[in-house]
C-alpha cells in the first residue's frame, strides 16, 4: 500500500444499481483517503447522500440530464421509465460529453471510473492530461467472457441464439450453458440500439476495448480463470477491488416489519425480492405466489407491480389475499433488505441474482433459490447453482422460458430440507464462501493490490 492519494472521478451509468455500485467502491477508497468527484443526476444526489460514508473526502458534483424527445421530464434514470425508453435515457448521458469534459478539465484527476459512456477514453485521450479510464465493471468477469469475448466475433457474422448457447472456444472450464430462450433473449438485447446510431454491442465492446483498465469487484480465489480470460482477450490489464461489499447497516429494521419477522420461527420465513427494475408479467408473478402459498412456510416478497397491472393488489391470485392473511405479505414498495437478510426468521432468499444481492447474500445464512431474469443474472444463476453449488435454480422451459408455481415450490422445499443431500451441500458451500468473505483480511488485502495496480497505471 502507498501513502499517495489518488483523485478519482465516478461516471455511473444511470441505473441505482450502478450508482450505488460505483459509491460502495467509493467509499472504500475514500476510507482510505482518497479523494473521490462523483458525477450524478441532480435529483439522486439526495438519494445517494445517506450513503455517503465520507462526505468530506466524496463530492457529488449534480449532472443536469439533458432532455431527449420521447422521456418523460425530469427523467434521470432507469427506474424513472420503463425498459424501451432506456435507449432514450442513455442518449440523454451522451449528452453530457461537453459538460462532462468541461468538468475533467477543471478537476484533473487521475482516473475517471465508468461504465456506459463508451465515449470517455477517447475523450481523454483527445484531452491529453493524463487522465487515465478504468471501465468498473458492475457484472462479473465470467459474464464478460461468456457474452462479449472478442474471440466470439460478434461483428464479423449474423448473431443467433445458437452463437450464444455455448461457451467461447477458449473460455475457462465450467458449468455456464445457456438455455434457447436466453440465447434468443440476449441476441436481441446485444444488437438492439442502446443510445442514437449505437448498439448495446458497440457500447459495450468500445467501453472494453478502449479503456486504460478494466475494473471489477470480485476476488481471485472467486473468478481467478475467468479474470484472465477477461485479460488476455480485451490486452487490458484487470483490476480487482475485492467483494466490495457495504458496510453493516446500523439502522434497525422498521417496526412494522421487524414485529412481522418476529413472529415466525428461526429460518423459516421465505424472503423474496427482485431488485428496482425487474418485472415480471402477471401469469408468472402469480405462478410465483402460488408457488410460495404451495410450500406452506411463510414468506415476505417486495415485488414491483407486474407488467400493465396498475398495483400489486390487482395481480393477486384470487381468493390469494384472504388464504394468506398473516402468512404472507406481497409488498410493492422499498424494503431495507440487508436488515431482513440478517432476521433469525428467514431462511430462504429467492433472488434475481443481481450482484449485489448475491454479495449480500453470501455474507448471510439463509439458503439461496436462483430465478434469474435477465442479462448477467444468468450467468451469475449458472455459476451460484452450477460451478459454486451455493443454491438451486428454478427450472424454466428451455424455448418459452416461462417458471411454474410447481418449479417455484421444488426449488425452495430442496432448500429448506435439511435431510436432502442437495440442501446439505449448498449448506456446506455457502458456508465456506460465508466465512471466506467475512474474513478481516479479505477487503484489505483487496483494496491494497487494487491502489497498487492503480498507482502502476500512472506511471
Amino acid at each position: 500500500m502507498t501513502d499517495q492519494t489518488l483523485h478519482i472521478a465516478m461516471y455511473p451509468w444511470f441505473a441505482m444499481g450502478h450508482l450505488t455500485s460505483f459509491l460502495h467502491i467509493s467509499n472504500k477508497l475514500a476510507e482510505r483517503g482518497h479523494r473521490i468527484s462523483f458525477f450524478s443526476p441532480s435529483k439522486v444526489q439526495q438519494k445517494l447522500e445517506a450513503f455517503n460514508l465520507h462526505s468530506h473526502l466524496i463530492s457529488f458534483i449534480p449532472i443536469d440530464v439533458p432532455h431527449v424527445d420521447g422521456l418523460p421530464p425530469g427523467t434521470e434514470t432507469t427506474a424513472d421509465v420503463p425498459f424501451p425508453l432506456h435507449s432514450l435515457l442513455v442518449t440523454a448521458m451522451d449528452l453530457t460529453r461537453p459538460a462532462i469534459e468541461q468538468a475533467l478539465c477543471e478537476l484533473r484527476p487521475n482516473f475517471v471510473f465508468f461504465d456506459f459512456t463508451h465515449w470517455l477514453p477517447e475523450l481523454l485521450h483527445q484531452l491529453d492530461i493524463g487522465i487515465k479510464s478504468v471501465h468498473y465493471c458492475t457484472i462479473s468477469p465470467a459474464t464478460v467472457g461468456f457474452l462479449i469475448s472478442p474471440e466470439r466475433k460478434l461483428f464479423k457474422k449474423s448473431l443467433t441464439e445458437a452463437d450464444l448457447m455455448e461457451p467461447p472456444p477458449s473460455f475457462p472450464a465450467s458449468s455456464i450453458k445457456l438455455q434457447t430462450h436466453e440465447a434468443r433473449a440476449l441476441v436481441g438485447g446485444t444488437l438492439m440500439e442502446y443510445g442514437r446510431g449505437v448498439t448495446f454491442l458497440e457500447r459495450q465492446m468500445g467501453s472494453f476495448s478502449n479503456c486504460d483498465a478494466i475494473a471489477f469487484k470480485t476476488c481471485r480465489e472467486m473468478e481467478g480463470p475467468y479474470c484472465d480470460y477477461v485479460e488476455t482477450q480485451f490486452g487490458k490489464p484487470v483490476i480487482l477491488a475485492g467483494p466490495v461489499v457495504p458496510e453493516s447497516p446500523t439502522a434497525e429494521l422498521d417496526e412494522k416489519w421487524a414485529e412481522w419477522f418476529d413472529g415466525f420461527e428461526a429460518k423459516t420465513v421465505i424472503y423474496c425480492a427482485f431488485g428496482s427494475e425487474c418485472i415480471l408479467n402477471k401469469a408468472q408473478f402469480q405462478e410465483l405466489l402460488l408457488g410460495f402459498e404451495l410450500t406452506g412456510l411463510p414468506f415476505f416478497t417486495a415485488l414491483k407491480p407486474p407488467m400493465g397491472v396498475e398495483s400489486i393488489e390487482a395481480a393477486l391470485p384470487e381468493g390469494f389475499e384472504e388464504r394468506m392473511q398473516g402468512r404472507g405479505i406481497v409488498h410493492g414498495g422499498w424494503v431495507q433488505q440487508p436488515m431482513i437478510l440478517k432476521h433469525p426468521s428467514v431462511g430462504c432468499f429467492v433472488t434475481h441474482c443481481g450482484s449485489g444481492s448475491l454479495s449480500e447474500a453470501l455474507m448471510n445464512e439463509c439458503r439461496l433459490v436462483l430465478l434469474p431474469n435477465v442479462g448477467d443474472q444468468i450467468i451469475n444463476a449458472r455459476m451460484m447453482s452450477r460451478d459454486f453449488k451455493v443454491g438451486v435454480e428454478v427450472e424454466k422451459g428451455d424455448e418459452d422460458g416461462v417458471f411454474t408455481t410447481e418449479g417455484v415450490c421444488k426449488a425452495v422445499k430442496t432448500v429448506m430440507d435439511d435431510e436432502s443431500e442437495v440442501a446439505k451441500e449448498v449448506r456446506t458451500n455457502h458456508a465456506k464462501w460465508r466465512e471466506f468473505f467475512s474474513g478481516k483480511g479479505l477487503e484489505n488485502s483487496c483494496l491494497d493490490s487494487f491502489e497498487q495496480k492503480l498507482h502502476q497505471l500512472l506511471q
